[in-house]
């Protein structure tokens, strides 16, 4: 089922906040909710935030603001963006300190981690795709991006060398920061815009080239929000992973960072998955 709005009607005021170390209150607040998720079941289901690359947890604040109003746990786990396999070990290890029920969302490359992670975790009871990956076996995070025309990412990109513990040289790849909002954060406000750009994290070209051996959207019920004025990942190659993962699908008229500049839209649908848990 899809549905096409020019942004998703909210019950809620949006809450806006910067990507960036200097909302530490906000961050605070949701690994708060995060210990206590951890150490009491909830009658509602804890919800598993998974950010993307040039981003951390800070990029959902708005959405876990939106989310801890409305009574849900939340924890918005710190993604390594160092490789697919080891990004999933460590959100499994996260998954694992949760008690009871969980919904699990992913914006952009958090998707393809989440895939992989969640398989097989019969805690899990729904994802959430946001402006996100959905691999298949054997496909990788950067060959899904490439599928389609529109993507502008690629060439915004700095190549950094970087020794990665375990695993040697590598390459860390990072957004110039005189692209940063125009490739992926053009309806975000410039000065919010040149914050997340200044304070974004990198994530290694191997990430990225890495392919899926799990594909938990297989087994476990799934909701996608594609982004259409999106040039990280073109609209058309969410639609392509949404329709065979047969997800519940909205679209909106907005940038990759979704999670900062539309959190009430994000958070409607996470909202919308956990309601659908209970039923």
């Amino acid at each position: 089922m899809k549905v096409q709005l020019s942004r998703v009607p909210g019950r809620r005021v949006a809450v806006r906040t910067v990507m960036t170390a200097g909302v530490a209150v906000a961050a605070l607040v949701a690994g708060s909710a995060g210990a206590t998720a951890q150490s009491r079941p909830s009658a509602k289901p804890t919800v598993v935030l998974v950010h993307g690359a040039f981003a951390d947890s800070s990029s959902w604040n708005g959405v876990v603001t939106e989310l801890l109003g409305d009574g849900y746990p939340v924890v918005a786990a710190a993604n390594p963006l160092r490789g697919l396999h080891s990004d999933a070990q460590y959100l499994r290890s996260v998954l694992a300190g949760v008690k009871g029920p969980i919904v699990l969302a992913g914006h952009s490359y958090g998707g393809s981690v989440m895939s992989e992670a969640a398989d097989g975790d019969k805690d899990v009871k729904a994802l959430v795709y946001i402006a996100s990956f959905a691999p298949d076996k054997g496909e990788s995070t950067s060959a899904l991006a490439a599928k389609f025309p529109g993507g502008q990412l690629g060439e915004a990109l700095n190549e950094v060398p970087v020794t990665v513990p375990g695993a040697g040289a590598g390459t860390d790849l990072y957004i110039k920061q005189d692209q940063f909002r125009r490739v992926f954060a053009a309806d975000v406000p410039r000065r919010e815009a040149a914050l997340m750009a200044a304070t974004q994290r990198p994530i290694t070209s191997a990430a990225l080239d890495e392919k899926a051996t799990r594909t938990a959207w297989k087994s476990i019920r799934s909701w996608f929000l594609i982004t259409r004025q999106d040039l990280a990942i073109p609209a058309d190659s969410m639609r392509f992973m949404a329709k065979r993962a047969k997800s519940r699908t909205v679209e909106i008229d907005a940038s990759h960072a979704v999670t900062v500049s539309e959190p009430d839209a994000v958070a409607d649908l996470i909202v919308e998955a956990a309601r659908a848990t209970t039923r």
